[in-house]
């Protein structure tokens, strides 16, 4: 993970997958993070372009790439500990490596989890958004 940022809960939020789809395709809910530093890991960016890719729609899936790439940030082994161990003790629940990995780098920089899959209404540290 980069160490030099500070990420404060104030100015930064971990944008999951789902939180990037309905930026992208214009969810009026999501407007009020416009200004919101967005951090999410390069699995979510999969993530996004295989969404688009399933959509037909390999161009906007390019142009998310390019623009969102930046915000794009690695993680360390005890993140990939943590994400396993949330997977394993949430298997009722149907939550994506993806979601495991992005919600526990939220917890490591200390910001809330942007997102608006069901999965994570009732969870700490969530800003649930439809």
């Amino acid at each position: 993970m980069r160490q030099e940022e500070n990420y404060t809960e104030e100015n930064s939020l971990f944008f999951d997958s789902y939180a990037l789809f309905e930026i992208i395709k214009g969810n009026q809910n999501y407007i009020k993070y416009k200004d919101t530093e967005i951090i999410t890991t390069k699995l979510n960016l999969f993530e996004l372009y295989h969404g688009f890719l399933k959509e037909k729609n390999e161009q906007l899936a390019r142009l998310c790439i390019d623009i969102y790439y930046k915000f794009a940030i690695d993680f360390d082994e005890e993140v990939i500990k943590q994400a396993a161990k949330m997977k394993y003790v949430l298997n009722n629940r149907k939550l994506s490596m993806a979601d495991c990995i992005g919600y526990i780098v939220s917890k490591q920089l200390g910001i809330k989890f942007l997102t608006g899959d069901k999965e994570f209404a009732d969870m700490k540290d969530v800003e649930f958004v439809k």
